[in-house]
C-alpha cells in the first residue's frame, strides 16, 4: 500500500510502498482509510519533540485523526463487517485495565496509539481493534468527519469538562481557533451558558468564530490582554481554554483569568509558570486535558449527526502530505486539512 513514514526526525515524510498491515489479533480490524486528518501532533512527532516520551522505532507512518471502511476483521469482532463506515477512537486500549473499566482509555497502561507508537492512518489502511470503531451513517463520506476522531474530541472533552462552570453571565476566552477552536467554540454553545469570546491572530478564523457562535473576536496582538479585561470589566475571563499552548499564551491567559477562574490547557509545547502566592492568593484553577474517551467521541458525532457541530476541513491527496504539513506549520489551514489516499 501507499503510505507515507518518518523516517528522519525534522525531514519530510517519504511516500512509499509498504506491505498492508494484516490481523494479527482476534479483535483486531483493518480500516481502509478514507481520509486522515492533518494535525498539529504530526508536526511535533517529525520535530522530534515525542521521540523520547514515546521511544517510537523510526520509520513508522504517522497520523491518528482517521475514518474510513472496515476491510478485514478479525476471527472476534462481531459488532462490524466488511464495508461498514467508522470512526476510530485515536487509541487501541485494552478494556481490561480499570481506567478502561472507567471508560477513560487514554489512560490505559497498555493502550497502543496509531500514528504514535505504531503505524497510523497517512496510508491506505490501518490496524485498530473493534474496541476503537464507531459505526457511521452510510451515507457520511468519513473524509468528512476524520479530525473528530482526535481534533474532535480533544475540544470535545475540555469544552464538556468547563461547561458546568460556564453558567449564565460567566465569560468564556477559547484561545486558538484553528482546528481544535472552532469544534470548540461550536460544543461550548451546545453545553455551556457562557459568553464566548474567541482569540486568534488570523482574522478569518475569528470570523467564522463569529459565526459558529462566538459573542467577542479579540485579535491576538500587543493590545489583546487589555482589550479582553475590557470585555470583562476588568475581571478576567472565569474560564480560559488554551488550544495553543505556547509560553505567550500561558502567560497572557494567567493575567486574564478571573480570581477563582479555571484554565484549561489543552495546546501543548510552552511551560506553565506561576508563583504560588498567585496561585493561592487568586484561587486560580489550572487544569490539563487529554484528547478524549470512547463517548466523548460517541456524543460529539451525535451532535454532528444532530447538526449541531459541523467541521470546516478540506481534502487534499495523500502525495500532498509533505505540502500540507508546511502549510500547517505557517498557519495557513483554516479549520483542519484531510489527506485522503
Amino acid at each position: 500500500m501507499k503510505a507515507a513514514r518518518l523516517h528522519k526526525y525534522n525531514e519530510p515524510l517519504r511516500i512509499e510502498q509498504v506491505p498492508d498491515p494484516v490481523i494479527t489479533d482476534s479483535s483486531d480490524v483493518i480500516v481502509k482509510i478514507g481520509g486522515a486528518g492533518v494535525c498539529h501532533t504530526d508536526l511535533h512527532l517529525i520535530e522530534g519533540v515525542w521521540a523520547e516520551t514515546l521511544g517510537t522505532e523510526l520509520p513508522y507512518i504517522i497520523g491518528h485523526e482517521n475514518a474510513g471502511w472496515v476491510h478485514a476483521v478479525g476471527s472476534a469482532v462481531t459488532n462490524f463487517k466488511v464495508g461498514d463506515p467508522v470512526i476510530v477512537h485515536p487509541v487501541m486500549s485494552c478494556g481490561k485495565c480499570l481506567n478502561c473499566r472507567a471508560g477513560e482509555d487514554m489512560h490505559c497502561p497498555n493502550l497502543k496509539f496509531p500514528g504514535l507508537t505504531v503505524d497510523g492512518g497517512y496510508a491506505e489502511y490501518l490496524k485498530t481493534s473493534e474496541r476503537a470503531l464507531i459505526p457511521l451513517p452510510n451515507d457520511v463520506n468519513p473524509a468528512d468527519v476524520a479530525p473528530f476522531a482526535d481534533a474532535g474530541i480533544t475540544a470535545y472533552r475540555a469544552v464538556r469538562r468547563a461547561a458546568p462552570l460556564a453558567k449564565p453571565g460567566t465569560k468564556v476566552l477559547m484561545i486558538g481557533m484553528g482546528g481544535l477552536g472552532h469544534i470548540g467554540v461550536q460544543v461550548m454553545r451546545e453545553l455551556g451558558n457562557s459568553d464566548i469570546i474567541a482569540f486568534d491572530r488570523n482574522k478569518d478564523r475569528l470570523n467564522m468564530a463569529l459565526d459558529l457562535g462566538a459573542v467577542h473576536a479579540v485579535e491576538a496582538n500587543d493590545r489583546a490582554v487589555s482589550q479582553v479585561l475590557s470585555l470583562t470589566a476588568e475581571q478576567g475571563a472565569d474560564i480560559i481554554i488554551d488550544f495553543v499552548g505556547t509560553d505567550q499564551t500561558h502567560a497572557e491567559s494567567l493575567q486574564m483569568l478571573r480570581k477563582g477562574g479555571t484554565y484549561f490547557v489543552v495546546g501543548y509545547g510552552g511551560t506553565v509558570k506561576v508563583p504560588s502566592l498567585n496561585l493561592i492568593n487568586n484561587e486560580i484553577s489550572i487544569v490539563g486535558s487529554l484528547v478524549g474517551n470512547y463517548n466523548d467521541l460517541y456524543q460529539l458525532m451525535e451532535l454532528h449527526a444532530r447538526g449541531k457541530v459541523i467541521l470546516h476541513s478540506a481534502k487534499y491527496a495523500l502525495d500532498e502530505a509533505n505540502d500540507i504539513l508546511k502549510l500547517l506549520h505557517d498557519g495557513k489551514i483554516n479549520g483542519r486539512a484531510v489527506l485522503v489516499p
